[in-house]
C-alpha cells in the first residue's frame, strides 16, 4: 500500500519508514528537516521538505500522493521546549496535526496511525505501570498537545469513517536519535562519553523512565497497518530504569573515566514513569524483544561511528 510518513526524516519516523520499505510498501515522506536530516530518508522513499503547519503544502502533497495510510510522527517532542513555547509546541503539534488530518479525510485515507506519547499523556502517575486507563493528566505542554490529537482522531472517526491507531511512546532511544539536543538522555550521555565531555544529570537521577529500542517501536507500525481499529496502545517494557542507571551501563560501554555533574531538575518533566503494554501483546502481538543491554550497545557502536567520522 502506499503510506505518507510525516516526520518520516526524523530519529524514530525513519526507522518506522525503513519498516515499511522493507515489507515492500511505498512511502512517501514529509518532513521539514528542523531536527530530521536528509540522509535518514530510506532512498527508496519519495521525499518532500515540507512543514506540516503549511495547510496549502500539506494539501498538494496529498492531492498529490493519495495516500491509503498516514503514519504520522511529525511533531514538536521536547518536553522543556513546550514548557519554553507553549505557543510553538501547539502550533505544531495541535494545528500541524490537524492540517495533516483535514488533507487525509479530503484525500480518502482510510487510517491514520498517531504517535502518541505514553512519557507525558499520564503525568505523574497514579499507579504503575500505568495502562491505557491511566488517568491523564500532562505536567507539561507537550503531553497535554500530543494528547489533544487523540481527541481530534476519535472525532474524525466518528464523524467521517477515518480510521485511527494511536500508540503512546515509552522513552524510545537508539542510533539517529540527536545527540545534541535537550532531550534523549541515552544519545546524549553517549556521544559527551566517546569525546569526553562532561555529561550532567538534572536532578538526583533517581528519576526513572520506560527504555525501549527503536526498532521495536518501528514493528509495532507494521501491525498497525491492519490491526488497533480506534484504540490507543501504550509500547513499553513495564518496568523502569534510572538515569543513573543509564549512567553506570553507558559509562561501561563506552569506558568514560568521569563521574556526572548534577544539575537542578526541570520544570515539566515526569519523575517516575514506565507503562503496561499487556493491550498491545494481546491484540497487536507485540512486545519488546531488543534487551536495554543490547540496545544501548548497538546505540554506543553507531555513535562511536559517527564521532570516529567527525559528525
Amino acid at each position: 500500500m502506499k503510506i505518507l510518513v510525516t516526520g518520516g526524516a526524523g530519529f524514530i519516523g525513519s526507522h518506522v519508514v525503513d519498516a515499511y520499505i522493507e515489507a515492500g510498501h511505498e512511502v512517501v515522506v514529509v518532513d521539514n528537516l528542523t531536527t530530521g536530516r536528509r540522509e535518514n530518508v530510506h532512498p527508496e522513499a519519495r521525499f518532500y521538505e515540507a512543514d506540516i503547519r503549511d495547510a496549502q503544502a500539506i494539501e498538494e502533497i496529498f492531492a498529490r500522493e493519495k495516500p491509503e495510510v498516514v503514519n504520522h510522527h511529525a511533531a514538536q517532542v521536547n518536553v522543556r521546549h513546550s514548557v519554553e513555547d507553549p505557543i510553538y509546541d501547539a502550533q505544531v503539534n495541535v494545528l500541524g496535526s490537524l492540517n495533516v488530518l483535514l488533507a487525509a479525510r479530503r484525500h480518502g485515507a482510510r487510517k491514520v496511525i498517531y504517535s502518541s506519547t505514553g512519557g507525558a499523556v499520564y503525568g505523574e502517575p497514579v499507579y504503575l505501570p500505568c495502562d491505557e486507563d491511566h488517568p491523564v493528566n500532562p505536567i507539561c505542554e507537550y503531553g497535554a498537545t500530543k494528547h489533544a490529537v487523540e481527541h481530534y482522531l476519535y472525532m474524525y472517526r466518528e464523524n467521517y469513517a477515518l480510521d485511527y491507531t494511536v500508540l503512546r511512546y515509552p522513552n524510545v532511544y537508539g542510533p539517529r536519535q540527536d545527540p545534541k539536543g535537550e532531550a534523549g538522555v541515552v544519545a546524549i550521555f553517549t556521544r559527551q562519553m566517546l569525546l569526553d565531555e562532561q555529561v550532567i544529570i538534572n536532578g538526583s537521577g533517581e528519576q526513572e523512565r520506560d527504555f525501549v529500542y527503536v526498532t521495536d517501536c518501528a514493528r509495532a507500525n507494521i501491525t498497525a497497518l491492519e490491526q488497533g481499529s480506534g484504540e490507543i496502545y501504550n509500547l513499553g517494557t513495564g518496568r523502569g530504569t534510572s538515569v543513573n542507571e543509564i549512567f553506570v551501563a553507558l559509562k561501561a560501554l563506552t569506558g568514560y573515566c568521569r563521574d556526572p555533574v548534577h544539575g537542578p531538575p526541570k520544570v515539566g518533566e515526569t519523575f517516575r514513569i514506565y507503562l503496561d503494554a499487556s493491550r498491545a501483546q494481546r491484540e497487536l502481538d507485540w512486545q519488546p524483544t531488543i534487551s536495554l543491554e543490547e540496545g544501548l550497545r548497538r546505540t554506543v557502536e553507531f555513535f562511536r561511528a559517527r564521532v570516529a567520522n567527525g559528525a
